[in-house]
């Protein structure tokens, strides 16, 4: 049965609103209650009496006002009853002023949530329930993890945030900048879960978009930091990617074989710009990542990208961080720029890093450079280690049509991508 018009017309309003103003709502309430708990309970039911009211009323001039407002009273409502006589005047007053920009709240939130003194895994989903109003069943299934341990995990972020006294604002100059790399990388990989999973989980699009809007607010705050604006660059020249890198059956695409006119050249535009002027200005780790995407995004094809220049800026990376996963990486760029045996040797140097024990990307890009040096058997064993390994369901297909080809008389020869090893990329920005 077809909804009415004014009922898609209302259900597209609210998706809208709480997409754009769910850490508003939320973070207002933390700023003029301090409970946590409080915020979201009064913001999750300012989005269900907004059903109704909006349904009745029609739709409000500022939604964004109407439901802070709303979780506020809220709000009010609850400590009325939680307070004593002497103590409800005190609470209600203050929570009667409203003042406070909304990219000033969002700030807030994102830099109490990524608190240094929060564990990883906590300021993560913390920051997806909190800054991105997704619900624990979402980052459950992001994370392929249970309900209860997305729970536990918000649960326990919460409770240190109140038995530590951690403030919630943005941090004072000096400390704010110090704080920001902890900001940084928790937006990084809030993004490349959702665009790119590493564990096969539904890729979200619109949950990656959110990201790059939070990395555009950060470079609004600190305009000056190379950095700020390299993490920039890079989430737009990966973002721009996303119409070619899967096909009508949802099977993955490797660089080399995109339609490169499927790209958006908007978003290359603008994140090559911000990635030269990162790294003029002296970005280093995010300013990198972000030129190696460039060095992709500028060649018509993937033949014709210059290969001794990313090699180069992988070495730049492992000067930074010697990480096994840039190594990878940079074994791959190594065969595209001097042939598969460089690769294959680059590979032998690397060894086996307990890094990389339960990802499948050593063992694909070793059974690619094989292929691609003509040693079908070794290949194919290669090809078939990564394949019990892979988790996600589109790059086990890639795989399964990898072994298919090596398991005839004939294969095709086709160019190496360096995105047999860029899922693992995510890895190396913690």
């Amino acid at each position: 049965m077809t909804e009415p018009a004014d009922t898609v017309a209302l259900r597209v309003a609210l998706e809208r609103a709480h997409r754009d103003e769910w850490a508003v709502v939320f973070g207002t309430v933390v700023r003029l209650t301090g409970d946590w708990s409080l915020a979201e309970d009064c913001a999750q039911d300012a989005f269900v009496l907004a059903l109704g009211a909006w349904q009745r009323d029609g739709l409000p001039r500022n939604p964004g006002a109407w439901l802070v407002t709303t979780a506020r009273n809220r709000a009010i409502d609850v400590l009325r009853r939680r307070r004593t006589e002497a103590t409800r005047v005190e609470e209600a007053g203050r929570l009667v002023v409203l003042e406070g920009d909304e990219d000033d709240e969002r700030l807030r939130l994102m830099f109490t949530c990524c608190h240094p003194a929060l564990p990883l895994e906590g300021r993560v989903a913390l920051t997806l329930r909190a800054v991105m109003g997704l619900t624990t069943a979402e980052i459950a299934r992001l994370f392929l993890v249970s309900e209860a341990t997305v729970s536990q995990r918000i649960l326990r972020a919460k409770q240190k945030i109140a038995n530590t006294g951690i403030p919630y604002r943005v941090p004072p100059p000096g400390l704010r900048e110090e704080r920001l790399g902890g900001v940084l990388a928790v937006v990084y990989l809030v993004f490349t879960e959702a665009y790119a999973p590493s564990n096969g989980a539904v890729v979200r699009d619109d949950l990656a978009g959110e990201a790059i809007r939070l990395a555009r607010l950060l470079v609004v705050e600190h305009p000056r930091d190379a950095e700020a604006r390299g993490l920039l660059a890079l989430l737009l020249l990966q973002w721009s990617r996303r119409a070619a890198r899967f096909d009508e059956r949802w099977d993955a695409v490797l660089l080399e074989d995109q339609d490169r006119s499927l790209w958006d050249r908007a978003a290359i535009d603008e994140g090559q710009a911000l990635a030269r002027s990162a790294l003029r200005e002296g970005g280093g780790w995010y300013a990198l990542q972000a030129a190696l995407a460039a060095q992709h995004a500028l060649a018509p094809t993937a033949a014709d990208t210059d290969w001794a220049t990313v090699v180069q800026l992988y070495d730049r990376l492992l000067a930074l961080r010697p990480s096994p996963v840039v190594r990878l990486n940079r074994a791959v760029a190594m065969a595209m720029r001097d042939g598969p045996e460089a690769g294959l040797t680059a590979l032998d140097e690397l060894g086996r890093p307990k890094e990389l024990d339960r990802s499948h990307l050593l063992a694909a890009v070793r059974g690619e450079l094989l292929r691609r040096a003509g040693r079908r058997e070794e290949a194919l064993a290669a090809t078939r280690a990564a394949r019990e390994l892979v988790r996600s369901p589109a790059e086990a297909r890639l795989l399964d049509r990898r072994i298919s080809e090596l398991s005839t008389d004939t294969y095709p020869e086709t160019s190496l991508s360096e995105n047999l090893a860029q899922a693992a990329s995510r890895k190396t920005t913690m």
